[in-house]
């Protein structure tokens, strides 16, 4: 196996921090298996460092758990409670990269997550939407230039021992999906002082 040197259009080195008012962090969940609910956290923080290898990259993350949003309130509290993600004792969840790699012509971040004190390793497809300067930053190009990433994967949540078991009547399934899917659409900004 040879070595393959990995270019990015535009691609800069440096360690970036996430912009949480350009990125997004949500996630699927199949209901009654009928129907698919959708929410989102808004509350995160991240770090990204690109290596003069892009392949030696890496991310940490954290999100407030107690920043969901399904949109209903009452599914929100249900869910920050000790039945699903137990905010109140676990009120983080993380996730740390162990390395990127290719596969064909995709990018995947393998990682550890770290959700209601237990820890799995969780792989994302890594989508590079590219690098570029700040337009509005005209006095130096690389201050504030920005980067963007989207990643999908998906979790099993007993796994993480959220929510419960209960059957749909008849025995068709779980009334809650087992996976749920995760959708993080990332800007960062790069890190220039």
């Amino acid at each position: 196996m040879t070595a393959e040197l990995v270019e990015i259009p535009g691609y800069i080195a440096g360690t970036w921090a996430i912009d949480p008012a350009h990125s997004g962090v949500g996630f699927t969940i199949r209901h009654l298996m009928v129907s698919k609910v959708r929410g989102r956290f808004g509350t995160f923080e991240g770090t990204i460092v690109t290596g003069d290898d892009p392949l030696d990259s890496s991310v940490t993350a954290t999100v407030d758990l107690s920043s969901i949003d399904t949109g209903n309130a009452q599914r929100d509290e249900h869910v920050r409670s000790a039945d699903f993600l137990d905010v109140a004792k676990y009120p983080a969840m993380t996730y740390r990269s162990a390395g990127l790699r290719r596969d064909g012509d995709d990018y995947v971040l393998d990682g550890e997550l770290t959700l209601r004190g237990l820890t799995r390793r969780i792989p994302l497809k890594l989508e590079v939407g590219g690098f570029g300067p700040d337009p509005f930053r005209q006095d130096d190009p690389f201050k504030g230039a920005r980067a963007g990433f989207t990643a999908t994967g998906e979790i099993d949540r007993l796994e993480f021992g959220v929510g419960d078991t209960t059957r749909i009547p008849g025995g068709n399934g779980l009334g809650l999906g087992q996976r749920v899917e995760l959708v993080l659409e990332i800007e960062a900004v790069l890190q220039t002082e």
